[in-house]
């Protein structure tokens, strides 16, 4: 379907912007603070990262997103919208050097998002949606013109500098409006509301994060989160779309991958390293998610130039 035309000019400002101020393929951090800047003139292999609560808007080129057994498609005209820290694999599907892919990335803020909320007097329904089950981590819904202009007068400040710290903050304010009067506005509430079933989930997933070195129990795990071990595991599946067990065992061989690629450790040094004790397991485990042993998925790696996030 075509998007509207005064959507389009303005998906095709943001393009303009976006591919502007991207030196050459890459992920570009900007002046703006939590602004990020995506480019990718050719399609890319699947790339395994840990992807941080952000909004992701494709200006050009398709993308898709593998979470758990689900798995996302956005383009132009969609957003991606990320609540809890969480393992996925990501894949530019559609770029070319006449057409690369173009995204801008605004890392999300929970102190903002939340006083926000208060001053936009949402605090209460959002309190009230936080007591309900939460929302899945990874959500795409339709843009609307208000917020892409919003993204767009975002990017338009890297033309002047001099007028970031005074107007950022409150062209963020803005779009981080549209987005609480969106399709992800319960998701999104619930990252700012202390107490609600997502953060806690988010608490679960800070105490793997910590710890993801060593063996754990899923009752010492609900502690943490102030659920029942069953309500845990339930509401960690329903945002992640994996178990806790699975959650640790990607960030252990995420983990792994980054100590062979950026200290050349070999195989069983990197697997003692994230928490296993069998070499031969490891490996194993190792290939079924990468698709190569260690070793050989390390060397593509430096071979092609990959990434160790994704696009």
């Amino acid at each position: 379907m075509q998007a509207p035309a005064p959507l389009a000019a303005a998906t095709g400002s943001l393009a303009g912007l976006i591919d502007r101020y991207s030196d050459g393929d890459g992920i570009h951090p900007t002046a703006v603070p939590r602004l990020v800047l995506i480019r990718s003139s050719r399609p890319t292999e699947p790339l395994h990262a840990l992807h941080a609560p952000a909004v992701c808007i494709v200006a050009q080129g398709r993308k898709q997103v593998i979470v758990g057994d689900r798995v996302l498609h956005y383009g132009p005209g969609r957003y991606l919208a990320v609540s809890v820290e969480v393992p996925i694999v990501g894949q530019v599907t559609e770029a070319s050097p006449e057409a690369p892919y173009l995204c801008v990335r605004l890392d999300l803020d929970p102190a903002a998002l939340g006083g926000l909320m208060l001053d936009a007097g949402i605090a209460a329904t959002a309190a009230a949606r936080a007591a309900g089950p939460p929302a899945p981590a990874l959500a795409v819904s339709a843009v609307t013109p208000a917020l892409i202009d919003a993204a767009v007068r975002l990017v338009q400040l890297l033309e002047t500098p001099a007028e970031i710290p005074i107007l950022a903050p409150l062209v963020e304010r803005e779009l981080l409006y549209r987005l609480l009067r969106g399709e992800q506005a319960s998701a999104l509430g619930q990252i700012a509301h202390g107490e609600s079933r997502l953060q806690q989930v988010n608490r679960a997933i800070g105490w793997i994060k910590r710890n993801f070195r060593e063996p754990f129990r899923i009752e010492r795990l609900a502690e943490e989160a102030r659920m029942s071990p069953s309500t845990l595991h339930e509401h960690f599946k329903a945002v992640t779309a994996m178990s806790p067990l699975q959650y640790q065992k990607q960030l252990r061989l995420q983990e792994a991958r980054r100590l062979i690629l950026s200290q050349a450790a070999d195989a069983a040094s990197a697997g003692h390293a994230v928490g296993y004790d069998s070499p031969s397991q490891f490996s194993r485990e190792y290939r079924r998610l990468f698709g190569l042993p260690p070793l050989r998925d390390a060397a593509r790696l430096r071979d092609s130039a990959l990434p160790l996030q994704p696009l």
